[in-house]
């Protein structure tokens, strides 16, 4: 059986893994010159590092990941509102994204991976199986789903980037809540830290110096951040709005025609689940094409798994950016943190456990 995958991102390339594991063969074709990831940092998730143990591929993610470091979220001042003890015994690896992504090509062969080479036509491509793995303005699906509406501006635009500075080991993972504002560290395996900062704005916006608008937001926030800043070259730093699907898709297959990734589900990052959704995709279209007698048999088994859950967690991502980051009321942020202080950590994680407790299918046929 072969397939072709339309889309050489983490969740593009997590498949092509994911089908060879289970005797696909697979083309994945990316429009690129070059395959790679651009941008800062992924914290890959409890849920997320079961699928890539399933491949084979979690240890390799660790080595180069955040070592187990303490965790938890904070005010503007540095309060905590909330702590995870190092000792947890899940916890979020934070990689580049680019590192992450080679780990992933490190186990296909050079001759899967296409590259300068765009995709017009999904009747075109011959295989057994199309993925498409196209991003959140995905091509693919709006040939397969032409009325549906677009992915909307959620309301917050997004810097990202990652220190040139190495920093302690034990820093710790943290997201900070400001009104209207959050600021998010993720060190890295090797000292560096990728950081990323939102804020409400209008859509569209931008500086001839985002590192210096990022810094009028938060050099007055508690350290490390202003330090963090300041290890950043400004060309380094990366600024996006931030889209989603707001409107869900009815099925995410058409055909012999899967979608994965942002192309089905493009969320809003409250949860950080946004790659690692597209992980677990991969890993249960794989299980399902082992187990069935045919394409359209697993595309039915993958689509009945994938779609509940992934339009859970974006709903489930929506509603914490609301009372989250896009509170601006100072009485409402007064209220929100004293109730997060008020609320254990252990039952925070609990809350959790239906989306970090996912636990992979297996990838053998007779299972």
């Amino acid at each position: 059986m072969k397939a072709v995958v339309v889309g050489g991102g983490l969740g593009g390339v997590t498949a092509a893994v994911a089908l060879r594991r289970v005797g696909w063969e697979v083309a994945v074709l990316e429009r690129a010159a070059e395959f790679g990831e651009v941008g800062a940092g992924v914290g890959v998730m409890p849920n997320a590092m079961r699928a890539l143990a399933a491949l084979g591929l979690a240890d390799d993610v660790r080595r180069i990941g955040t070592p187990r470091v303490p965790g938890g979220i904070r005010d503007r001042r540095g309060r905590t509102l909330t702590r995870v003890d190092a000792s947890h015994q899940d916890h979020v690896v934070a990689v580049h994204r680019a590192d992450l992504h080679r780990v992933l090509r490190s186990a296909l062969p050079a001759r899967c991976l296409v590259t300068d080479t765009e995709v017009r036509s999904l009747d075109d491509l011959d295989a057994d199986l199309v993925v498409a793995a196209d991003g959140i303005r995905s091509r693919a699906r709006e040939a397969l789903f032409p009325t549906l509406p677009q992915p909307v501006y959620a309301g917050t635009t997004a810097w990202r980037s990652v220190t040139t500075a190495r920093f302690p080991l034990d820093l710790g993972l943290s997201q900070t809540l400001g009104p209207g504002t959050e600021f998010g560290v993720l060190p890295l395996g090797d000292g560096r830290v990728c950081w990323y900062a939102a804020a409400i704005a209008p859509a569209g916006g931008r500086s001839a110096d985002e590192l210096g608008e990022v810094r009028r937001l938060f050099a007055d926030w508690h350290d490390p951040i202003p330090a963090l800043l300041d290890a950043t070259p400004p060309a380094a730093v990366l600024r996006h709005d931030i889209h989603e699907l707001a409107a869900p898709l009815p099925t995410y297959v058409r055909g012999r025609v899967a979608l994965l990734g942002d192309a089905a589900h493009a969320m809003t990052p409250y949860l950080g689940q946004g790659a690692c959704m597209a992980i677990e995709d991969a890993v249960v279209l794989a299980a399902a094409c082992a187990r069935a007698d045919d394409v359209p048999t697993a595309l039915a088994a993958y689509d009945r798994q994938r779609r509940p859950r992934t339009q859970s967690m974006a709903k489930a991502s929506r509603a914490l950016g609301r009372v989250g980051h896009k509170v601006r009321n100072p009485v409402a942020v007064a209220a929100r943190n004293a109730a997060m202080r008020a609320v254990p950590a252990s039952v925070g994680l609990r809350g959790m456990s239906k989306f970090l407790g996912w636990t992979p299918p297996s990838l053998s046929p007779d299972r």
